[in-house]
């Protein structure tokens, strides 16, 4: 019999996995309190010639700046930036990016398909001197969706199979075929029928779930699709899952990795949020001793100001030179290149894994010390500087605490602090890697803060 204190029946719980939602009682209260007479009416613009879609409109306010960990409304009202979409590793407008793009604007903006650019070459070549093997082969892409879509073309022509198991409540893009393999139901409705042959099964989670701190229940699960289907080509999975920090141990992608090994399949790993320093590593699979067959990259990759992404993959995969499987216009975009080997070139020269290393201990402390002093606090997960704050009403049941993460969110907000709601009670915070430590605690005590009010 399922666990009941697990599985209460929530009707909008499938449209908050990814975010909050921007329908609810609170989202109304925090428009109707906006009094700024410009920023009403762009509001006002903006709901009426944008596209309505879930996690977007209406619009929580109008942006006029951005620099560092921070993003500023046009009324001057700064926030600490907790979310960010995940592209903010180098915080916003970071002065040696503007300048690299600024030059590479004054002369080669774009390559035409057929030609190549210095730009291009030497980010390909610095990505493969950071990662392990014979990971070196690069497919530039404008978005993280196209990069999933590559991996999963490539897999099909590796293996000749196009069977894929993935996670429920994974995230993996937003096109066709990246919702197809994803697990969140908000972005499949209205959708079908989707792309054949994908096998999803739930994920290795510590809290709540049906694998609840069963890791090798997951792994048996897996190994089940795997011989029961025996015709499948690709496993995609995040490596940390993001949206509300699912953080697997090294036992369980170790064994993951033999098994895709075992079977055949090419293991796909998608850090397109979570490289790049977010977990500590310039890549999250380098805290488990494992390599994928597939890696894709993004979102911060174009350092938080150029839309940015890529698939890599083994030399011996290169073997496909009479048939398209990234075939973009912006290709080898030499701004795009510029962008993403700055963003490397920042990391390392600055130092910022060693400084992630040192934040992730602050973090940890502080949000062991606030799940101690709040009951409302469920459960906290992190590593680096992407932490999970699960909100629940009642420890022993764990029934999520919906409303009241809503209510510390927008109070929180109030007080210059942004961050998202993961599935529906989990504060999901992630900010800047450059973010000063002063800046980091002073995020904690709006938290705190909003915790404080909202308990009480």
């Amino acid at each position: 019999m399922l666990n009941d204190r697990n599985m209460k029946h929530d009707p909008l719980q499938n449209k908050r996995t990814e975010g909050d939602i921007n329908n609810t009682h609170a989202r109304n209260n925090w428009i109707d309190g906006i009094t700024d007479v410009k920023t009403l009416r762009l509001l006002e613009k903006d709901a009426r010639y944008f596209f309505h879609q879930a996690m977007s409109t209406p619009c929580l306010d109008v942006l006029g700046n951005c620099s560092g960990p921070h993003i500023e409304n046009i009324s001057g009202k700064r926030y600490l930036d907790f979310h960010g979409n995940n592209v903010h590793q180098l915080g916003f407008s970071h002065p040696k990016l503007v300048k690299r793009l600024t030059e590479q604007l004054q002369g080669l903006s774009f390559s035409t398909r057929r030609y190549t650019n210095e730009p291009a070459i030497k980010f390909a070549e610095k990505l493969a001197s950071l990662l392990p093997s014979d990971l070196n082969r690069v497919l530039m892409t404008p978005n993280g969706s196209s990069a999933v879509g590559i991996a999963l073309k490539l897999a099909r022509a590796v293996t000749g199979k196009f069977k894929v198991v993935s996670f429920w409540d994974s995230f993996h893009g937003a096109s066709l075929d990246a919702i197809s393999v994803g697990g969140e139901a908000v972005f499949r409705e209205y959708m079908g029928p989707m792309m054949p042959g994908v096998e999803r099964i739930p994920p290795p989670v510590t809290y709540r779930g049906i694998f609840e701190g069963n890791e090798a229940k997951c792994l048996e699960y897996l190994e089940y699709v795997f011989a029961k289907e025996g015709d499948i080509g690709a496993f995609i999975a995040e490596t940390v899952r993001n949206t509300d920090v699912q953080l697997p141990s090294v036992t369980f992608w170790k064994a993951a990795r033999a098994l895709c090994d075992k079977y055949g399949v090419v293991l796909i790993l998608d850090e397109i949020p979570i490289a790049l320093g977010r977990t500590g590593k310039m890549f999250a699979f380098e805290h488990y001793g494992i390599e994928p067959d597939i890696l894709c990259l993004g979102k911060g990759l174009g350092g938080g100001i150029f839309p940015q992404a890529c698939m890599v993959t083994r030399d011996r995969y290169n073997t496909f030179p009479d048939i398209s499987l990234g075939h973009y216009t912006h290709e080898k975009s030499p701004l795009g290149a510029m962008a993403a080997l700055t963003t490397l070139e920042i990391i390392e020269e600055e130092k910022i894994l060693h400084k992630v290393a040192g934040d992730s201990l602050t973090m940890c402390t502080s949000m062991t010390i606030l799940k101690e002093k709040y009951e409302l606090i469920g459960d906290i997960r992190g590593r680096g500087l992407l932490w999970g704050v699960e909100l629940v009403n009642n420890r022993e049941t764990k029934e999520k605490a919906v409303e009241k993460a809503e209510q510390v969110m927008y109070n929180c907000l109030k007080n210059g602090l942004s961050f998202k709601v993961s599935a529906g009670n989990v504060l999901q915070l992630a900010p800047a890697l450059t973010i000063t430590r002063t800046e980091l605690k002073n995020a904690i005590q709006i938290l705190e803060h909003a915790l404080d009010s909202v308990s009480n």
